[in-house]
């Protein structure tokens, strides 16, 4: 396979009077001169469903870009981001992935919440052979039946949080569950997969509620709940839909009657409601609380690099960026390259310590699905908060190996070397 480059391509194609569309089916190298910037395109939402969430991710991608560069940059280059807000939309989102590589020329791609616009970019990143970090979306389908040999996904999956908090929860509260669930990719494979451990262990699902992504209007909903009396709610509802959710539950004194299950819960979801509104046991996979080495020093970064933002401490969905966007980075530095293919063969297998992580156990790219394997936290209300931030109380850490998600890793086929195009920036 011959490399070429884009200048070449237009100037012999000129020649020849042929007209040329990409994309580049096999290769494109771009100069790579000391003075021109590896750029990277951020698709962090800013509006919509998940705009909190978006922005928080967003922070920690240019916080990682921000210390390289304090340190004189990679490779002799600076590193330059540009980003786009992804709206929430997949077309949206695909409509800027491919953007960001044909005409901004990115050396990789980084940042989603909402899965099915995560699929859309990888879709767009596959055909380019771009590397694509998928930092927060948690969906099963991502390293699943969706995965792909340029993506990378972040944050653990709701089978993976499934498999660290229902079998406690129904030993614990009870049997009887009912499920809320807003209907799009996330929402339904994470319900799914609570019903299907929850089912195994003899949990009896009296009700499955569905709402639509928008709804703010709660009422008649947690009525049904009331009138059912279940042991257990588990609630797949995220975004500012799980705001407003929040603000009613408590409004109704439901929080002290149910006992709450959130599968996962974003810190930018809750910050800023205060601890009396954490009222569910959840799953996350980092807090700024933990007692570990430089956790402290990563928040007082934060703080430093960020002195003007509505979320005063660093949560989970700016850890996922943050983490994502420097092991990126540390890869091409190691590997001395942009070359895709060379930085796609680092990542796989990568194990990543716990100590760089701030986390309790090592992680790894698993690297047959490109799934991040690490460390995942129960948490639940903070009955006695250290201050006006502590929100949680981690009660439980489980090591990777233990909330493996099986059906998952059994559907992903990653595409060949050979059939992911290569290129050089």
């Amino acid at each position: 396979m011959k490399n070429i480059t884009r200048r070449n391509v237009l100037t012999s194609g000129a020649a020849a009077g042929a007209v040329f569309a990409g994309p580049w089916k096999y290769n494109r190298v771009y100069a790579s001169a000391t003075d021109k910037p590896i750029k990277i395109g951020l698709t962090h939402d800013g509006s919509g469903l998940y705009a909190n969430i978006g922005q928080a991710e967003k922070r920690g991608t240019i916080q990682a870009i921000d210390e390289v560069n304090a340190k004189g940059g990679l490779l002799g280059r600076k590193l330059e981001y540009i980003w786009l807000d992804a709206e929430t939309t997949p077309s949206t989102a695909s409509r800027i992935a491919e953007r960001f590589i044909s005409r901004e020329e990115v050396t990789f791609l980084a940042g989603s919440v909402n899965s099915a616009s995560a699929n859309a970019i990888s879709a767009v990143a596959q055909r380019y052979g771009t590397i694509f970090h998928n930092t927060n979306s948690s969906s099963p389908t991502e390293a699943g039946k969706n995965c792909h040999r340029v993506k990378f996904v972040w944050d653990a999956n709701a089978t993976n949080y499934a498999n660290s908090l229902v079998a406690s929860a129904a030993e614990r509260f009870g049997k009887k569950w009912v499920t809320i669930t807003t209907d799009y990719v996330w929402g339904r494979a994470a319900t799914a997969t609570t019903k299907n451990i929850g089912e195994a262990l003899g949990v009896e699902f009296l009700k499955d509620i569905v709402v639509p992504v928008g709804t703010r209007d709660f009422a008649s909903i947690l009525l049904e709940i009331q009138q059912l009396a279940p042991d257990v709610v588990s609630m797949q509802v995220g975004g500012e839909d799980l705001k407003y959710m929040r603000q009613q539950v408590i409004q109704m004194e439901l929080d002290k009657t149910v006992k709450w299950l959130g599968n996962q819960l974003d810190w930018a979801d809750i910050y800023g409601l205060g601890q009396e509104a954490a009222f569910e046991v959840f799953g996350t996979n980092w807090y700024h609380k933990l007692d570990l080495p430089g956790v402290a020093d990563l928040v007082q970064r934060y703080q430093e690099r960020w002195p003007v933002t509505r979320i005063d401490v660093p949560g989970n969905d700016f850890y996922n960026g943050y983490m994502a966007m420097s092991e990126m980075l540390k890869v091409i530095e190691e590997t001395g390259t942009t070359n895709n293919i060379a930085n796609i063969k680092a990542l796989e297998g990568r194990v990543m310590s716990a100590a760089s992580r701030y986390q309790h156990f090592d992680a790894y790219i698993d690297a047959n699905t490109h799934h991040v394997q690490q460390t995942l936290y129960v948490g639940q209300r903070n009955e006695n908060p250290s201050d006006e931030t502590d929100y949680f109380e981690i009660i439980d850490q489980r090591e990777p190996g233990t909330v493996i998600d099986e059906a998952s890793t059994a559907e992903c086929s990653l595409e060949s070397y050979d059939d992911t195009p290569t290129y050089d920036t």
